[in-house]
């Protein structure tokens, strides 16, 4: 057996505890391989391959029509690793047996799972085999947390709506019904903000998150400042300009930043996205990242909250070594996963074995699985172990002469040790 196998049969069998994702805990699993294959990634590579977005997003097509029209498109996306991810989970998850899933059997697979997911334990089952103990949501900031186990699916207040969409007047709306506070001024707005954190803490929230695009730059604007209260105002008399919601998207920005002080609640910042590139595209299949922007816009940020911990997400992997080199010099920046357009094994390697060389392994959150359904987990992360296995054979054991139980106990801390630290507060 190689070395690599070795310490990836030793990782493979660490519990996870999975620090973002996009489950609904209301229904975390799928109903019919038309939830798996609906999923971004096929429907924006089936598309992009020349399938009519309008085939794909047809309104009233059933489950099996759906699958059926996607298997015109998918063959020309068999080679690559997303489609690995895909008949991975259906050998592991639903018994299935060959090589490969195309036009000829995917109704075999179709049946199987169905089979599979109408059993009562399939959540359960799924969770197990994909040694998962807990997964952290994305839950929108009006969303109720009493009806889900909170435990094992763990809240995690998204925040963009607050930051980008408060000039929408049902952004406020909601805002309102959730927190009791029709907003009227800025000290209102932050008593609004001050509930929602409320009420997020007594479900055991574990940290709160945010999507920021490459033109974000965070400044304090003061409460006091008689510039961010008219901007404000304007706001919400639907008069005002962009420089009036950008003043008032920082300053709600900041006032977020000082809320995770006070509830020492980790900031999640996934940065460098830019929505609708492509607006035609399919649902999800618009936005790309952008490389104009640079970590210096977020110093003032780190330096003015030295006790927030930031996990930070980059949307490329040219923004990685930023990332590697503000993790050496804060103590409070935490490179965080390989978010969407670098989760592949190309840009995870590289930008892995970067983390790895120059990061201290207690500020390194391995892998996330982003996934919007139970069963990506298992495939997802079985893709990153191997790579953090091959990546600690060759870099810790064969390059530095560090041992087997050395490396093994690194890549542990990296799947599992740090999540517990940084959002647990579990050494």
């Amino acid at each position: 057996m190689s070395l690599s196998q070795t310490i990836f049969d030793a990782l493979d069998s660490v519990p996870l505890v999975d620090p973002h994702s996009h489950i609904n805990p209301r229904s975390p699993a799928s109903e019919s391989i038309a939830d798996l294959l609906g999923y971004h990634y096929y429907t924006e590579l089936a598309h992009s391959a020349g399938m009519p977005r309008e085939r794909i997003e047809e309104p009233g097509i059933s489950p099996k029509e759906k699958v059926s029209r996607l298997f015109e498109y998918l063959h020309h996306i068999n080679h690559s690793v997303q489609w690995s991810w895909f008949v991975e989970l259906a050998r592991e998850l639903f018994g299935f047996q060959g090589e490969t899933i195309d036009r000829s059997n995917w109704e075999t697979v179709f049946d199987l799972a169905a089979t599979k997911m109408s059993e009562p334990t399939w959540e359960d089952e799924v969770l197990r085999k994909s040694k998962v103990e807990r997964i952290f949501l994305t839950n929108d900031f009006d969303d109720p947390l009493d009806d889900f186990d909170t435990y094992r699916y763990v809240p995690c207040l998204r925040t963009d709506d607050l930051v980008f969409h408060l000039a929408l007047p049902q952004t406020r709306e909601r805002l309102a019904k959730a927190t009791g506070f029709e907003v009227t001024k800025l000290s209102e707005l932050r008593h609004a903000i001050g509930t929602l954190f409320a009420h997020f803490v007594k479900y055991q929230v574990r940290a709160c998150a945010i999507s920021l695009p490459p033109w974000f730059t965070p400044r304090e604007v003061p409460v006091v400042d008689a510039a961010a209260e008219a901007s404000l105002q304007r706001v919400l008399a639907g008069q005002a300009n962009q420089a009036d919601r950008d003043t008032v998207s920082y300053w709600v920005f900041w006032r977020l930043a000082e809320f995770c002080q006070d509830t020492n609640l980790p900031f999640d910042l996934m940065i460098g996205v830019n929505r609708k590139v492509y607006p035609t595209g399919v649902y999800q299949g618009q936005d790309l990242y952008d490389s104009r922007w640079s970590m210096i816009q977020y110093a003032d940020l780190f330096n003015s909250f030295p006790t927030v911990r930031f996990p930070i997400s980059v949307l490329a992997s040219v923004s990685n070594q930023e990332l590697v080199d503000y993790a050496w010099i804060f103590p409070n920046v935490i490179a965080n996963g390989h978010w969407w357009y670098s989760n592949t094994p190309t840009f995870i390697r590289h930008d892995l074995r970067a983390r790895i060389d120059a990061i201290p392994r207690n500020k390194i959150i391995g892998y996330y699985s982003d996934a919007y359904k139970l069963e990506f987990i298992l495939p997802k992360y079985r893709m990153f172990k191997r790579i953090l296995a091959n990546v600690l054979a060759e870099s810790i054991v064969c390059e530095r002469g560090l041992s087997e139980t050395f490396a093994v106990e690194l890549g542990t801390q990296l799947l599992r040790g740090n999540v517990d630290a940084i959002f647990f507060g579990h050494e």
